[in-house]
């Protein structure tokens, strides 16, 4: 493979949470500041580096992202709603299939369906108060629990995306 990647990053137009305000609020921009990272700190590389391994394991830019839309479905529309029919790449058989990125994947498809699958969350967070307990998983957690695990989860995964960045092709930042 070679790199069609640019090496560097865009203009930071990022949304920034607020500096006051409810904790819905504070919590709502934090994340969306988390999946605009994700985005944010892809943009900029070819479809070859976003599927390129670095690693022993199945890790990549591109696999990344598609796991967090995943985590999007399966945490606000499967836990929280109560969702049966959610469609996700892995399985019992292949759990490491959102992983698994192929010459017919494109970076511009996965994060398509990651913005999707955002916007999927984001509905699902407006019909439910942070107290409200989920559907799915026996009612065990609230939409605040499932809103703070995502900030987790997606930051995390933002530190990979970032080292594999760097890794592929220099480029760095906030």
């Amino acid at each position: 493979m070679t790199s069609t990647s640019t090496g560097t990053l865009p203009d930071d137009n990022r949304p920034q949470p607020p500096d006051r305000g409810d904790e819905r609020e504070l919590l709502e921009g934090f994340l969306d500041l988390q999946r605009a990272t994700v985005v944010y700190k892809a943009t900029g590389l070819g479809d070859d580096d976003a599927a390129r391994r670095l690693l022993p394991s199945l890790t990549t830019v591109g696999g990344l992202i598609r796991h967090l839309a995943d985590v999007e479905r399966s945490w606000f529309r499967e836990v929280m709603d109560g969702e049966s029919d959610v469609s996700y790449r892995w399985s019992e058989e292949d759990p490491d299939g959102e992983f698994r990125i192929t010459d017919e994947d494109t970076l511009a498809d996965i994060i398509a369906d990651y913005e999707s699958a955002v916007a999927e969350s984001r509905a699902v967070q407006r019909k439910h108060s942070l107290d409200e307990e989920c559907r799915g998983r026996d009612g065990r957690f609230s939409l605040r629990w499932i809103t703070v695990h995502l900030i987790e989860e997606t930051a995390r995964h933002i530190g990979h995306i970032d080292i594999l960045r760097e890794m592929l092709d220099g480029a760095t930042g906030e």
